[in-house]
């Protein structure tokens, strides 16, 4: 069964936290976003800079940013068609919290394994 999320995000302090990170938690919406902080790619840029990350995944999880208003999409007419994605100011606007998460897990992903086996 899916987890229930909050329609509203006033309900308590946390609230907005969660709602925060329904922006973020795609499996990869994370690692897009930290990618595009260097500036303005095109699809296949960012699929050989996240190669566990399939077409379609990626596809999809570029559409959810794109609606949420994170990133912007330009489509150039022209043969072969081009497309190249940035950050929004919406979305520059994660740097802080993305670049957060990044000195997090640069300083404590890699003692994972080791508290896993502890226990």
């Amino acid at each position: 069964m899916p987890r229930i999320r909050h329609e509203r995000f006033d309900c308590s302090p946390g609230c907005t936290v969660e709602g925060t990170l329904r922006y973020i938690d795609g499996k990869w919406k994370g690692v897009v976003l930290y990618h595009l902080l260097e500036g303005t790619m095109r699809f296949n840029e960012i699929r050989r800079r996240i190669p566990n990350c399939t077409q379609r995944m990626l596809t999809n999880q570029l559409r959810e940013l794109e609606m949420d208003g994170l990133i912007a999409r330009k489509v150039y007419a022209q043969v072969p068609p081009k497309v190249e994605y940035s950050l929004t100011p919406r979305g520059r606007s994660l740097e802080p919290v993305i670049t957060a998460l990044k000195v997090w897990g640069d300083a404590n992903v890699t003692l994972a394994p080791e508290v896993s086996q502890a226990a």
